[in-house]
């Protein structure tokens, strides 16, 4: 049995991992909302949420740094973080941002709650870890939720002639995102989960901003627009910090399986925020395909927690 499985569900844990997973959802809201408000491409959106979020990382892994019972990373250790660091939040975001600007706010993060999912075929692949008949049940009740959600939505964006291409943009950052949360698994006992999230966000932030001196359009940044900066603090402090933090607590208190379960709740938040927020549909299909994926994740994290 692992540790992870006997971990309980405290009250404090589930109020902390619960807030974190609320504020995580409205991302795809915001970033919605601030498509709709500005002008403003998907890498500038992002860059300002880096600009914003950036500060408040590299003092916790100051912090972090500078205490006694701090322990230098190895090599390895470093080449992996950065690693996970910018294929977890820079180019998932980045894909996730582009994806945005073509599909609606609901399907973006049913589509990227595939995740879970994933993390277990990588780790099965990678790591050697079996997958269980229940598990292969809950993959095909998760993907089953997706097709019926997806074909749905299609029906109603038969207009779009980019719908394809953001649900597959979503799909690949799940994707992307799937391989760090399975990577974070192993570097995480190793170097502590605030450590972790600060060097890796700090990691992931500088390679956002790398790629907007490169490419990006600075007449946004330059122009001043204070709604620009307010949905950038937004993301930053609102979708971003608090949560990565209240995660990572959330991680200490209960471990990563009880986390995955409690975190279902965010596809339900982000339809809900979608709807009266941003004026999106709730449709019986959309329901029911979410009931399916949620049904699937914990299927998945039950099973992890009897192992």
């Amino acid at each position: 049995m692992t540790k992870d499985a006997t971990t309980k569900i405290s009250l404090a844990g589930f109020l902390i991992t619960f807030t974190g997973a609320i504020l995580f959802s409205t991302k795809a809201v915001i970033v919605k909302k601030a498509f709709a408000d500005i002008q403003v491409d998907a890498l500038s959106l992002l860059a300002v949420r880096m600009i914003c979020a950036l500060p408040f990382y590299l003092i916790v892994a100051f912090y972090k740094t500078g205490q006694h019972e701090n322990k230098k990373l190895t090599q390895r250790q470093w080449w992996f973080l950065i690693l996970l660091g910018l294929m977890g939040y820079y180019i998932s975001s980045f894909l996730d941002f582009v994806g945005l600007q073509y599909i609606t706010a609901g399907l973006e993060r049913l589509i990227l709650f595939l995740y879970p999912t994933i993390t277990m075929l990588i780790t099965s692949v990678f790591f050697k870890q079996k997958i269980a008949a229940i598990q292969k049940w809950a993959l095909l009740v998760t993907y089953a939720g997706i097709a019926i959600a997806f074909y749905s939505e299609l029906r109603i964006e038969a207009g779009n002639p980019d719908f394809h291409y953001g649900s597959l943009l979503i799909f690949l950052c799940a994707i992307t995102f799937g391989f760090f949360i399975a990577g974070s698994g192993q570097l995480i006992p190793q170097i502590g989960a605030t450590k972790f999230t600060a060097y890796a966000m700090t990691v992931a932030s500088l390679g956002v901003l790398i790629h907007f001196f490169i490419k990006g359009n600075f007449t946004v940044i330059e122009s001043g627009n204070t709604k620009f900066w307010l949905y950038g603090i937004l993301l930053a402090v609102v979708a971003t910090v608090i949560p990565t933090f209240l995660i990572s607590a959330g991680l200490k208190k209960m471990g990563s399986n009880n986390v995955a379960i409690i975190s279902s709740i965010g596809p339900v938040s982000t339809i809900i925020q979608a709807h009266f927020i941003l004026g999106e549909q709730i449709f019986a299909a959309q329901i029911a395909g979410t009931i399916l994926v949620i049904a699937g994740v914990v299927m998945i994290g039950w099973k992890r927690a009897e192992i």
